[in-house]
């Protein structure tokens, strides 16, 4: 596999080449096609937008509570925000002074997360109430809504040729939704991406990031494993590799030193390798894996906890958003 900007990267000369701040912590990123923006969710309700070229932050007012979920039109032309008050947004992405095109109650609960078609036509979302809907991205209309998953879905994704998507809920359970029909079947359970408590009485997992592979023939499904603490959410790092095919595990993929953190991020690069970001306890790691082995090849701690990443189009950079109140870039170096 060859990297779309032609010349390789080294992770290993990972550079932070840019700080911008905020004055609250922040939840999530998400870096726009046209990489004239970039977007972070904060613990203030609302959606800001960095336009890169400027540094101007502009701020985005329609939540009613914070913002993780995030996807954008191909094209770049619209932003879609899902929040946990279950209210799907859609934005003039390059708008001066953004208001909202249009605001749906999706859910009946938070939203976890979004997904866009490689058309741009369909838009996913899922959320606690159990259910994925799906949305017509351009009139807003409801096409269906798909019921399988008995806890709260925590991520989906869109495989490469559009016609099925994958979702995974809070007990780890992965399912496969034909999108013609709605069908879905259940796939499989992956056990490192849950924990019952039996002294909280509570399940903690779920895949709290998810991103194929740039052939499409894995999922990746990153979250917390190993739960020692539901409460106090004390448990490692762990990323599972979905078989998009076969519907199996290919690999799970862990740290060297059994990191505690939840893996809030996850990216496959063009070149071969899978990145993760982390967060917990304070602490916050990047790291990098071939995919073939269970345990990295390069990790680099972050100055704090990682809550979200984001992989520029040219995947040249990564933005990783911080508990400390700064999105940080990092530039991927070159042989």
């Amino acid at each position: 596999m060859t990297n779309e900007s032609a010349m390789p990267v080294d992770p290993r000369k990972l550079e932070l080449v840019r700080e911008l701040g905020h004055d609250r912590p922040l939840t999530a990123c998400h870096w726009e096609p046209g990489s004239r923006f970039l977007y972070c969710g904060a613990e203030d309700n609302l959606v800001h937008r960095w336009e890169l070229a400027s540094g101007t932050r502009t701020a985005m007012a329609a939540h009613d509570s914070w913002v993780r979920a995030f996807a954008s039109s191909p094209n770049g032309e619209f932003l879609y925000t899902g929040g946990y008050d279950g209210r799907l947004i859609t934005w003039s992405a390059a708008a001066e002074n953004p208001v909202p095109l249009r605001a749906i109650e999706a859910h009946d609960g938070w939203i976890r997360a979004l997904a866009i078609s490689g058309d741009g036509r369909y838009l996913a979302s899922c959320g606690n109430d159990r259910q994925i809907n799906i949305w017509d991205a351009a009139s807003g209309a409801r096409l269906q809504s798909l019921r399988g998953h008995t806890t709260h879905v925590y991520q989906l994704i869109y495989a490469k040729d559009a016609r099925r998507i994958f979702s995974c809920d809070l007990r780890g359970v992965v399912f496969e939704w034909t999108v013609e029909s709605g069908v879905g079947r259940e796939l499989v359970t992956v056990k490192a991406l849950h924990e019952y408590d039996t002294t909280f009485r509570a399940d903690i997992g779920g895949a709290r990031c998810v991103a194929a592979r740039s052939d499409g023939e894995q999922i990746a499904l990153g979250g917390i494993s190993n739960v020692s603490n539901a409460f106090a959410g004390i448990g490692e790092i762990v990323v599972a590799l979905l078989n998009s095919q076969s519907g199996k595990i290919d690999q799970v993929l862990q740290a060297k030193d059994k990191t505690q953190g939840t893996t809030w991020g996850v990216a496959h690069h063009p070149d071969g390798f899978w990145i993760g970001v982390s967060g917990g306890a304070g602490r916050g790691w990047l790291y990098f894996w071939k995919g073939d082995e269970s345990h990295e090849f390069h990790r680099v701690e972050l100055k704090h906890d990682g809550r979200g990443m984001s992989l520029s189009p040219d995947r040249r950079q990564l933005a990783v958003a911080h508990a400390d109140m700064q999105l940080r870039i990092y530039a991927i170096g070159g042989p």
